[in-house]
């Protein structure tokens, strides 16, 4: 099946959304928890969290257009700068999916998707207490993508909560010990299987694959 430009721009707009976000695979699930001025708390379901360099350690996510919905991460960010990424994993898949619907500024997805806040060392942002990787960020910048109005809002990691039983003497994290989950499109979830684990890749080292 061939899918032209043309057939994309003439889609219906959930099918447009669910095959363009498809088609890139499988992309993290993560709740961004913050907090209004007024003391509500906040939680989104996020598919775009991308890992943006180690030193110093930053992590971004897509914003999309504020200008014509209410965007509470957004303006929650805003004014405090700072905000807490959450992993989704399996035994919260459902409360996750529906921080997503568009509730009043007033109400918090906290209460409403039955998941607990959780504060930790003085970190003014809220974290998911149900989540087995908790990341507290303070904000560093955000840039502005012209071409569709969306923004990738930058944090700086300031603390990290796992247990150290799910990280390996390297620093790397066994997410399917985890129970971390992936997202597809708009409403599809995956669980995640380690497969394999291969060493720094080197020209020199580089195997025979017998072609």
């Amino acid at each position: 099946m061939i899918i032209t430009r043309e057939d994309i721009d003439q889609g219906d707009k959930i099918w447009r959304i669910n095959i363009i976000n498809s088609i890139t695979g499988i992309k993290p699930g993560n709740l961004i928890g913050t907090k209004s001025d007024a003391g509500i708390s906040n939680l989104a379901i996020i598919s775009s969290v991308v890992h943006l360099g180690s030193n110093p350690p930053l992590i971004g996510f897509i914003m999309r257009p504020n200008h014509e919905v209410k965007r509470d991460t957004y303006k929650n960010i805003m004014e405090n700068g700072y905000f807490t990424i959450n992993h989704v994993n399996n035994r919260i898949i459902k409360q996750a999916h529906y921080t997503s619907a568009k509730f009043d500024e007033d109400i918090s997805e906290f209460d409403t998707c039955e998941l607990t806040e959780e504060y930790l060392n003085d970190f003014s942002a809220p974290f998911v207490k149900e989540s087995k990787i908790k990341i507290g960020l303070k904000l560093t910048d955000t840039i502005d993508i012209k071409v569709n109005k969306t923004k990738l809002i930058i944090g700086e990691v300031v603390l990290i909560d796992i247990d150290k039983s799910f990280v390996s003497q390297e620093g790397g994290i066994n997410l399917e010990k985890v129970s971390s989950i992936g997202i597809s499109g708009l409403d599809s979830y995956y669980d995640l299987q380690f497969i394999d684990q291969f060493p720094y890749a080197r020209v020199e080292e580089t195997p025979n694959f017998g072609s």
